[in-house]
């Protein structure tokens, strides 16, 4: 479920589960966090570009397999991914997203652990968890309101609404919007350019820049765990996400 090649000091991981447009199960959390922990161990790989095969970067979590998960499940699940994606965000070296399409939920939330986003003109972003009656159980909460203004975050969030790229990069959520055909030719020469310079600057340069954004982060990533948990109690989630995985009408929220 994730294909990893090498382009010079360049990396590519790409997200491989098309047919379920990259939908993140516990398998491929598991194998994500395997991939990027190997990475640490390549003195010659100076900086990495993820991206998704397909049409989605990816589309989400796999609701199918989180509909029925307990609290505790949820929170497990929740801890999972983050244990994958604080992996990749904490690598030394510059990752950079490539969004080639649907980067909605935990698929917004993994481009979020990049330090650097390219959109194609086809990328939607957004953050759809309240609709399914849950709260974003990967980090969406915190690394959002890090990442583009709080009114932005808010709203995003609060309607789970979902934006196009040139939205994206108005809210300062992309560096770059580019066409489809392009995409993946701009964020490698892009790669190749960060990763032409000196490593050991490179590396400290992007430590800098991060001790602030870091702070706490450990803290508020586990008490968003806790609340994406507190969810799966709820009439509301088991509702909405059975609606969701059977293509019925969904209710109206109960609060419940």
């Amino acid at each position: 479920m994730i294909r990893f090649e090498k382009k010079g000091h360049t990396g590519i991981l790409t997200l491989d589960r098309p047919e379920a447009l990259n939908a993140l199960n516990s398998e491929t959390l598991v194998e994500l966090h395997k991939t990027v922990e190997a990475l640490r161990s390549d003195e010659t790989l100076r900086c990495l570009v993820v991206t998704g095969a397909g049409k989605a970067f990816v589309a989400g979590a796999d609701i199918a397999e989180m509909k029925d998960l307990s609290r505790e499940e949820a929170v497990e699940f929740a801890r999972r991914g983050n244990a994958a994606f604080c992996a990749l965000e904490n690598l030394e070296i510059p990752v950079i997203a490539a969004v080639n399409g649907f980067a909605l939920g935990g698929g917004c939330e993994l481009a979020l652990c990049a330090d650097i986003r390219i959109a194609s003109e086809k990328a939607k972003f957004g953050q759809p968890e309240v609709g399914l009656g849950i709260t974003p159980g990967f980090g969406g909460t915190q690394r959002l309101t890090r990442t583009v203004n709080r009114a932005n975050a808010m709203e995003l969030i609060l309607t789970g609404g979902i934006i196009n790229a040139e939205e994206a990069l108005r809210i300062g959520l992309v560096s770059r919007v580019v066409a489809p055909e392009n995409l993946m030719d701009e964020t490698m020469k892009l790669a190749e350019a960060i990763a032409a310079n000196a490593p050991i600057a490179v590396r400290g340069a992007k430590k800098a820049m991060r001790l602030r954004y870091m702070h706490l982060l450990a803290d508020d990533l586990e008490t968003e765990a806790r609340l994406f948990g507190d969810c799966f109690e709820t009439e509301d989630q088991r509702m909405a996400m059975t609606s969701f995985v059977d293509k019925s009408p969904k209710s109206e929220f109960k609060g419940k």
